[in-house]
């Protein structure tokens, strides 16, 4: 995961609309169900005000309720991906049947901002959320390496208030990293005594403590100071059987979890989701740029030898009983929210689990392990999350895939799976983008007055600054006489890149994308204090803004910039243009009038 991605994404943080609050009445009839643990033959379950109200329903259906017939077709409980970095693309997991997501390390905004949703009901236009937040790590640590500055620990008397300080925040679980790295590229690492400290507190406090591992040393370790779970499991081309048994022994004294991850194992093992990019069903669901995450690998070549450990592994812990968790690691090169957890399942299976288990293990394990409330069962009074595929997948894991619908919270998500298979299919038409915007007679989008900041098109104009993010920059804006705004800025180190500035969101909404493709030129009259600034242009797919610089002489003059200047920005798919002061220390002070997007 790449924390300037993070950066871009979270531009778009808390932006999303509401979801209606009442869900219909729903009948999936004389369908074969797979609860999370046992397989029905045939069953058929009603579902009401977003919960299962009945999950052997027998009788007439109601006559509010919308039948689904289940013939030939298995009803699954909503899909729990139990190891992603969820900083993007939050409503793809929902589009291939992942409705609660279990997430390792993320922004704390993002994070409270999908929790707050949750609480409200509101969020059944994408996955739920249940985040460690900030993981433990030490200066210099693995986690740290991603530009947003992050808290971190050095020694056991620090753990208490380290973890205290992450529940504030609203952290669901604690995570740990045990990772020094390879041989060719050590890494510092946090000592024993802190990771049990660390496991320590959390336990006090009633929350999960779960471990982030690389090799087999640091998972015995891991297991022996009390850890819940590993949230890993490691690579080799051979694991001695002495040291197979006596992990295993040891998972099942413990009690501990363990998700193996193979999808991003694969990656680093220089493989690829071959079989996801294979099936035109799921990948009509990618847009170009989601599928390029998945045609890459962290290996530059492939190592098949390096997952021999990892399944012998994960077949001699399912034989012993220890509880295996389905997870992708998605957000890192080689996988993708939602549909890597399908390959993870077919993953499972090759491993030695039956499909039935592999099933278990992105559904009733899962919310058992990490103490998820109402999902991975089909029980009366669970959340109504769903997954409805032809076929039959505890006989052929790779039913999942063929998608019939998905419920949230009792809230069909066909229609949204069709808006992205229809995305999809613009963008390969190379007709992407909406309608043209018409621009302005005179071009201008600044409309400064004496009492706001307006534009013609768009959102609008808003502060911003890297002060979301943890950073320490900030952004004060003063409106001057006629169409002019003075920007005070105060950009502060501790952030990889920051910036403090003023940024005009061109969608109807911040985040979303407006079709500029009818401008050319951007041009704008700028005074200032003789600094050098930037003007950052993002767009959608597009991770990390595109800079150019300008200076802000004492004196009035004017700046003309063409788009096309600004490579890799897609004019038809522009979200922001910003102007802003950094990344060097120090304050500044511009003022910018006369904004305008000309055609020529």
């Amino acid at each position: 995961m790449a924390m300037q991605k993070m950066r871009a994404a979270l531009l778009l943080v808390g932006l999303a609309a509401a979801w209606p609050a009442l869900a219909d009445t729903w009948l999936i009839r004389d369908v074969r169900v797979f609860d999370g643990e046992r397989v029905h033959a045939r069953r058929s379950v009603l579902l009401e005000d977003g919960k299962i109200r009945d999950a052997d329903f027998k009788g007439k259906p109601p006559a509010a309720a919308k039948v689904v017939e289940g013939k030939g077709r298995t009803l699954l409980p909503g899909l729990i991906d139990s190891h992603v970095h969820a900083y993007r693309h939050l409503d793809l997991p929902l589009l291939f049947g992942v409705t609660t997501q279990v997430d390792m390390f993320t922004a704390v905004p993002l994070m409270r901002e999908v929790s707050e949703r949750m609480a409200k009901g509101e969020n059944q236009g994408q996955a739920d959320l249940f985040s460690a937040g900030t993981l433990a790590t030490v200066p210099g640590g693995h986690g740290t390496e991603y530009g947003m500055p992050i808290p971190t620990l050095t020694k056991p008397e620090e753990a208490q208030a380290w973890v205290d300080a992450r529940l504030a925040e609203g952290s669901y679980f604690i995570k740990i990293v045990m990772e020094p790295g390879s041989a060719a590229h050590k890494i510092p690492s946090l000592d024993l005594p802190t990771v049990k400290a660390l496991i320590e507190a959390a336990h006090r406090r009633g929350k999960l403590a779960v471990v982030h591992i690389g090799n087999l040393d640091d998972a015995r370790a891991a297991l022996e100071a009390g850890a819940d779970g590993l949230v890993h499991l490691f690579d080799g081309a051979a694991i001695a059987a002495a040291d197979l048994e006596a992990f295993v022994r040891l998972a099942r004294e413990r009690k501990a979890f363990i998700v193996p991850t193979f999808s991003v194992l694969e990656s680093i093992a220089g493989l690829r989701e071959d079989d996801v990019l294979a099936d035109a069903g799921l990948t009509a669901l990618l847009k170009k740029e989601q599928l390029l995450a998945l045609q890459g690998s962290y290996g530059k070549q492939p190592k098949p030898e390096e997952m021999t450990a990892t399944k012998a592994v994960t077949a001699a812990l399912y034989k012993a009983g220890v509880p295996l968790l389905a997870g992708t690691d998605a957000g890192n090169t080689g996988t993708q929210y939602g549909v890597s957890l399908h390959h993870e399942l077919r993953a499972l299976v090759q491993a030695g689990l039956t499909p039935q288990a592999a099933l278990a293990a992105a559904t009733s394990a899962p919310a058992k392990a990490f103490r998820l409330p109402q999902r991975g069962r089909i029980a009366n009074g669970y959340k109504a999350d769903l997954l409805l595929v032809e076929g039959d997948p505890t006989q052929d894991i790779q039913a999942t895939r063929r998608i019939v619908e998905v419920w949230k919270d009792g809230t069909p998500a066909s229609a949204l799976r069709k808006a992205q298979q229809e995305k999809v299919a613009l963008e390969a038409s190379g007709k992407v983008g909406g309608e043209v915007v018409a621009l302005p007679a005179d071009g201008r989008i600044s409309l400064f007055g004496k009492d706001k900041l307006a534009s013609p098109f768009g959102a609008g104009w808003v502060p911003s600054s890297d002060g979301f993010l943890g950073g320490k920059s900030s952004v004060q804006l003063q409106r001057q006489e006629g169409d002019a705004v003075r920007v005070n800025a105060s950009v502060a180190p501790g952030f990889a890149y920051p910036w403090a500035g003023l940024a005009f969101m061109t969608g109807v909404r911040p985040g979303e994308a407006a079709n500029l493709s009818a401008a050319k030129v951007l041009r704008f009259r700028v005074r200032g204090d003789g600094k050098n600034y930037g003007v950052s242009l993002l767009a959608e797919g597009v991770q990390i803004p595109v800079n150019r610089s300008f200076t802000a002489a004492a004196e009035w003059q004017e700046v003309s910039m063409n788009l096309a200047d600004f490579k890799g920005i897609d004019a038809r798919l522009l979200t922001m243009i910003a102007f802003n002061a950094g990344p060097v220390p120090g304050d500044y002070q511009f003022e910018i009038a006369d904004v305008r997007l000309l055609d020529k």
